[in-house]
């Protein structure tokens, strides 16, 4: 069962741009791994969302990205940042995906590309973007980063971004 439920964070405007720093999250929820329903509301004041998009599951480039942010893992979560990926892969393929490489946080399912777009993220190549977005607590976008080539350094730049964020 897929269940996909969208709206703008309040106060937002429509996106046709991507995210940009000081714009608010837009306001989903997708499907994890689990099929179990994620709210990123449930989260918008708690953690630090590190919310990569990323084309698809298994492949070179995504894979490298996704093992290294599992890689430095434990560094998120020490800043208080959790780490979500999304592609519009399925449930399944996402929980395969995390099976396959131990991956320790949430993949979720976006069909159809909706949160995507409401991202703003775009193709690059005739591939779905790889673009990386850190929520702070307000629920503000504080940092994006845009690298389609090159997947680990999306980690990198978030995590250098993160450790300088201060308290």
């Amino acid at each position: 069962m897929t269940a996909l439920v969208f709206g703008l964070f309040p106060g937002s405007k429509e996106r046709g741009k991507t995210l940009t720093v000081g714009d608010a999250v837009p306001v989903f929820s997708l499907r994890d791994q689990n099929d179990s329903l994620f709210n990123i509301s449930d989260f918008i004041g708690k953690k630090i969302l590190v919310i990569y998009f990323y084309p698809k599951d298994e492949s070179s480039g995504c894979t490298k990205e996704a093992c290294s942010f599992r890689d430095n893992y434990s560094a998120f979560t020490k800043a208080g940042a959790m780490v979500v990926g999304i592609n519009s892969g399925t449930v399944d393929s996402h929980r395969k995906f995390i099976e396959h490489h131990q991956l320790p946080f949430t993949l979720l399912s976006d069909p159809g590309n909706k949160v995507l777009k409401m991202f703003g993220v775009k193709s690059k190549f005739f591939i779905t973007g790889r673009e990386t977005f850190i929520i702070g607590k307000t629920g503000k976008t504080v940092f994006t980063f845009d690298s389609f080539m090159n997947g680990p350094a999306h980690e990198k730049e978030a995590l250098i971004f993160i450790n300088n964020m201060g308290p």
